[in-house]
């Protein structure tokens, strides 16, 4: 049976079930997105048009467990298609809920870092809405504090991708992937986060994430870190939101030599990323309500982020990333100016070391960027 046909019966499946169970749900739910943008390092470019994703969510309680689940298809983006997140969920009372599976790992400001389409650095260097695969403790029993535990045995499953892409980086969040030369793969990580409401609308928090990197062929792992501070402050209409990171990736290549740079991949697409480097984080946003037809709110943002890598030689990635957000039911329609510099996925020539080494001649290059999504 192929992928559709099997999606299929899974809908009608868990239909039939909702229409039957009354004390217990079944939600099924989805997006469909598309995008249309202009990049303008690419000669004699012109605006273009893609379908950007759609995707399946069933979300259900049955005896007290829950289920969340969300598969997600990119059909112009190597025809990939991969799972979001997919976990079992139990609250032990009121103050503690765990969940077992692909679920998001606690790290810095959650669920996201970001306002616009195009989240922040540490999104690319899986450090924002990152998913892996374990066991997540939240806990709630401390008055105005949430502190969350995880264990994460290993990355999200892969996906599928067409043939000309890396099956083995078929996902939504961008983890480690090996190559030809390295074998290296993420395990055994621990994460750490505590958040705290110093009043109603100002957060503060801090976190931790503890892992290894295996070496296939040194049959060793290497201690992989990351540490975060943020603040989450809503004011009035305004959000805003500030994070410091800290990572080093510490890992060796198969003849042991310590690695400045390693591979990432998310999408079916692998580049590199430096092995060692502080992450700056700051986003405002005002949220303007309209009475608009369907339009219901405008939110204007500005985005901005650094990478300041530790190895000598390297140079900084930034990213920066004005637009707004149009509110018009279940309709979202985003609006962005992207600009970078020494950043992948803004430019012709920084593709496979924009996030790396980088290049002191490297430029500001843009994309403007429309994403109108439906949700239901």
């Amino acid at each position: 049976m192929n992928l559709k046909k099997t999606l299929l019966l899974i809908f009608l499946l868990v239909t039939i079930k909702a229409t039957s169970q009354n004390e217990d749900y079944v939600k099924l739910g989805g997006a469909l997105r598309f995008n249309l943008f202009y990049k303008d390092w690419v000669d004699n470019a012109q605006p273009e048009a893609t379908l950007d994703t759609w995707r399946l969510n069933v979300d259900a309680r049955a005896a007290g467990v829950d289920l969340s689940f969300e598969y997600r298809f990119y059909p112009t983006s190597g025809n990939s298609h991969f799972l979001h997140h997919g976990y079992l969920g139990y609250g032990f009372g009121d103050d503690l809920y765990v969940k077992l599976g692909v679920t998001q790992v606690p790290f810095g400001i959650t669920k996201f870092a970001s306002h616009s389409y195009f989240f922040q650095l540490p999104y690319y260097v899986g450090l924002e809405d990152d998913y892996d695969m374990g066991i997540k403790f939240d806990y709630t029993g401390i008055e105005n504090l949430e502190l969350n535990f995880a264990y994460f045995r290993q990355p999200e499953p892969n996906g599928g991708v067409n043939a000309n892409l890396d099956a083995n980086a078929s996902r939504y969040s961008y983890d480690i992937t090996s190559s030809d030369s390295i074998s290296i793969r993420e395990s055994n990580q621990f994460n750490v986060r505590a958040a705290y409401k110093i009043i109603d609308n100002v957060e503060v928090g801090v976190s931790a994430q503890l892992g290894g990197i295996y070496n296939d062929v040194l049959k060793k792992a290497e201690l992989s870190t990351a540490f975060a501070a943020h603040i989450v402050a809503d004011f009035n209409n305004f959000n805003f939101k500030g994070e410091y990171i800290y990572y080093n990736y510490a890992a060796k290549a198969d003849n042991g030599t310590t690695l400045d740079k390693i591979q990432m991949g998310a999408f079916g697409y692998n580049y590199n990323v430096a092995a060692e480097a502080t992450i700056y984080v700051v986003g405002l946003a005002y949220s303007i309500p309209v009475s608009w037809g369907p339009i219901s709110n405008i939110q204007p943002y500005v985005d901005y982020s650094i990478i300041d890598k530790v190895k000598s030689g390297f140079e900084s990635t930034h990213h920066l990333i004005p637009g707004m957000l149009i509110t018009a039911g279940s309709v979202y329609t985003y609006v962005d100016y992207a600009i970078g510099k020494n950043n992948a996925w803004l430019g012709a020539d920084t593709w496979t070391n924009g996030l790396a080494e980088g290049s002191a001649n490297a430029v500001w290059e843009s994309r403007f960027n429309i994403n109108i999504g439906y949700y239901f």
